[in-house]
């Protein structure tokens, strides 16, 4: 990551989005960041992380995003900047304390919310437009369009929080948070700060800790004035402007990175003196004199934004409210069907919506050219599907799994969650998961699972959860089976790392985002002092983890915990040497006849195992294998050898 505490006022820096809005507030002068890692978002706390000590500041991975909100709101009540960021999923995670918080008011800190969209679901359990919930809560909401403003608004935002007493968000999508732009620098404050919890401060803060007889019903009249404090201040932001003709022949309003799409689109088509663009980036409260000021431009509408039709529908509703003389246009977008309801957009689909609207023939490339790319494409490049890492131990645990719940022969359930164990759905995992939702779903569904004795139920149920999972909302599901006596087991994947986010510490490892020794968590210590039957594994051991399986569903009575522990491969790899240099025998490997046909390569299915065509025999590949020697229980015909390095 960036060096983002550089003392470089007025410099040019190459910054990710995040890391952009991490030097925007460190610029701000936050004293306090709290987050937990989930992508597209994670790199934010990570970067404040590594500049907390040099800068004076606190940063950690808290257990959940509910905490990292209140432990951000903390800071802020006692008079400290404080920033919470997480990913989309987060925000639902952290709405019930958002629902409070408004109503309540910040400290005399200023307290801002970032949340990182992922359209398309590129690295999440579902895709999810945040922009309504701050809509939906009543808080002042953001969202960049580029690089520069990424950190420009983020600093922005503490100011606005303190002058209207109120939690304010960011809204950031993929390709801002993980796209590189040029970010000119500005100050980094050099004051020291200092905590206090005033807790006789004025009301303007509605503090619901101090003893005042301020009713829900005034503290959401509050809420509202400051709302429309906050339009005013949004009307004349720089942050929103017009380009364009006077008058055009098509209005585009957008937002975020869709404000770039648009430029594209309007230049590859060459309708600089045809099309206006309105970009927004004060979303909620809607300026609504600056949008009212632009919409006689154009008869026509066209929204172009991810994911939801916020602007759209908000716009819409602006306009029905306006008086009967004023601009009535045709609304495009997402509710025309010009603009996809779903998905991440591209400067293609905006020329397509474009050339619909109006009546333009517009061809990308030669489709000649076109089709002679795709033959070349479907002829030479290798199909490739999502797959665990050479020597993942989530890959010895599925394996494991798969095959003690074909000795048990009752048909048992695995219910998961997002992690990386979640591709488990597909072959990597042999296709053991079942369901896949938010974080500790698995555990929860489980719990409903487990009870169905009485209905005729006798499937084994397993819930698969990573460590880090487990820590941030498994432990409730987990309390719930023991207390109602559910039958399943809990399988926990310890693989001593955050690791599909970038192998962030947590509980359980202990290590602070700050790189400071703590004390762990033990979770085989807090799963027995639950009374519940826990049993730690090494995935690698495939027998005995097999054995161990087997005997716990038998078992039945209530949940039961199973640990499987093995350091993730590329953490381990860090540290040590491979333990084994692993290849294959020609003499005794039988490639095709062998029981599954080609049960390493085809089935087993881990990236270090290749199929050599010619000779017509499985083999290492010794760049990708990491000798971690698993394959060698997996052949049956004892063809893969290892020797200790």
């Amino acid at each position: 990551m960036a060096n983002i505490d550089i003392d470089a006022p007025g410099t040019s820096q190459l910054l990710i989005g995040n890391e952009a809005i991490a030097r925007g507030a460190l610029e701000a002068g936050i004293g306090f960041a709290a987050a937990y890692p989930g992508t597209p978002s994670s790199e934010i706390l990570g970067s404040l992380a590594q500049a907390a000590k040099e800068m004076g500041i606190y940063a950690e991975w808290s257990v959940n995003e509910k905490v990292a909100m209140e432990a951000a709101a903390g800071a802020s009540f006692a008079g400290i900047r404080a920033l919470a960021s997480m990913k989309q999923n987060g925000i639902n995670v952290v709405s019930d304390f958002l629902a409070n918080l408004v109503m309540s008011g910040i400290g005399k800190g200023g307290l801002v919310l970032i949340s990182c969209d992922d359209p398309s679901a590129i690295s999440s359990s579902n895709e999810q437009d945040t922009r309504p919930i701050a809509k939906w809560l009543d808080i002042p909401l953001v969202e960049p369009g580029d690089f520069q403003e990424a950190k420009d608004m983020t600093k922005w935002l503490f100011d606005l929080a303190e002058e209207l007493g109120t939690l304010c968000m960011l809204r950031s999508v993929t390709r801002i948070a993980h796209a590189r732009g040029n970010v000119k620098l500005g100050e980094l404050p050099k004051k020291q700060l200092k905590a206090y919890f005033d807790q006789i401060h004025d009301l303007k803060s509605v503090m619901p800790t101090t003893f005042m007889p301020i009713p829900s019903p005034l503290r959401h009249f509050f809420l509202h004035m400051k709302m429309d404090k906050a339009r005013e201040k949004f009307e004349g932001s720089a942050f929103n402007r017009y380009v364009g003709p006077n008058k055009a022949d098509l209005l585009i309003i957008t937002c975020g990175s869709c404000w770039l799409y648009s430029q594209d689109a309007v230049k590859a088509l060459k309708l600089e003196d045809r099309v206006g663009i309105l970009k927004l980036g004060t979303l909620w409260p809607l300026p609504e004199k600056f949008i009212g000021e632009h919409l006689d431009k154009s008869e026509k509408l066209l929204f172009v934004e991810e994911i939801d039709p916020f602007l759209e529908r908000s716009v819409m509703e602006m306009v029905a409210n306006l008086p009967p003389s004023s601009p009535r246009p045709i609304f495009y977008g997402k509710r025309s069907g010009h603009v996809n309801a779903y998905g991440e957009l591209n400067p293609d689909l905006v020329i397509k919506a474009i050339s619909t609207i109006l009546g333009l023939a517009y061809q990308p490339r030669d489709i000649e050219y076109r089709k002679k790319a795709e033959a070349f494409a479907k002829s030479n490049v290798p199909e490739r599907t999502m797959t665990f890492c050479a020597g993942c131990p989530h890959r010895a645990t599925f394996w494991a799994i798969k095959n003690a719940l074909k000795l048990d022969g009752r048909g048992g359930v695995v219910t998961g969650d997002i992690g990386c164990y979640s591709m488990a759905l597909g072959p990597t995992g042999f296709f053991q998961v079942r369901t896949m939702h938010c974080m500790g779903a698995g555990a929860g569904v489980a719990n409903g699972l487990g009870k169905l004795g009485q209905f005729g139920f006798d499937q084994p149920v397993l819930a698969v959860v990573g460590d880090s999972t487990f820590y941030h909302a498994t432990i409730p599901a987990l309390i719930n089976g023991v207390y109602n006596q559910s039958d399943f087991i809990l399988v926990i994947l310890d693989n001593s790392a955050t690791a599909m986010t970038g192998f962030q510490p947590h509980p359980g490892t202990g290590m602070t985002a700050m790189g400071e020794p703590t004390k762990v968590v033990s979770m085989e210590a807090l799963c027995c002092s639950l009374g519940t039957h826990v049993e730690v594994c090494d995935p690698f051991d495939l027998k005995g983890t097999i054995a161990t399986l087997l005997e716990m569903m038998a078992e039945g009575g209530g949940a039961k915990v199973a640990i499987m522990r093995r350091q993730c491969e590329l953490v381990r790899a860090k540290k040590e040497k491979p333990p084994y240099r692993v290849h294959v025998d020609p003499e005794k490997c039988i490639g095709e006849a062998c029981g599954c046909d080609r049960l390493c390569t085809r089935v087993f299915l881990c990236p270090g195992l290749i199929w050599d065509k010619k000779a017509n025999r499985s083999k290492i590949d010794e760049v990708t294998c990491t000798g971690c020697g698993l394959c060698v229980d997996v052949c049956p015909q004892g063809a893969i050898i290892k020797e200790a390095v």
